[in-house]
């Protein structure tokens, strides 16, 4: 696993990210937005399974907003991997990274578990424990990827 860090943090783009002035910034902004759109479009979900908005139906909102937390997701993880490429083995080499992997696999089994018809199924108390679960999921993500920023 060492050599596969190693090789990730050798690569043509992880070199590039820490020499070019105006590359990293740009990803790093990039995975803001994308956890901004990903976060953005779930709180709203997570608000109405939680009973606000009730006169709102939850498979339109789910319409609108799930590709929208998609879009954000494959961008948060496509930057979040080439920011993970500037320092792979300080990143893997701490609990904290460890913890946000994980934090965001069970987020996206959260939102994966209530897709399509399962939806529309769920008991209300299900749907009430799936959105708080996923608050409680993606604030701690974000907050441990936040965090991972200031590590020495």
């Amino acid at each position: 696993m060492q050599g596969l860090l190693a090789a990730v943090e050798a690569s043509a783009l992880a070199e590039h990210l820490r020499f070019a002035r105006v590359s990293y910034p740009l990803v790093n902004a990039a995975h803001i937005v994308g956890i901004a759109m990903l976060f953005g479009a779930i709180l709203p979900l997570d608000l109405r399974l939680l009973g606000l908005f009730p006169t709102t139906p939850l498979a339109v909102l789910a319409r609108v907003l799930r590709p929208v937390a998609a879009a954000g997701f494959v961008l948060a993880a496509a930057t979040g991997l080439t920011l993970f490429s500037v320092q792979a083995t300080d990143y893997a080499a701490t609990p904290l990274f460890g913890l946000k992997m994980t934090l965001v696999a069970l987020g996206l089994a959260n939102a994966l578990a209530l897709t399509g018809p399962r939806l529309a199924a769920a008991p209300p108390a299900r749907l009430r424990a799936a959105g708080a679960a996923s608050l409680a999921l993606w604030l701690a993500a974000i907050l441990a990827g936040r965090w991972l920023g200031y590590l020495d």
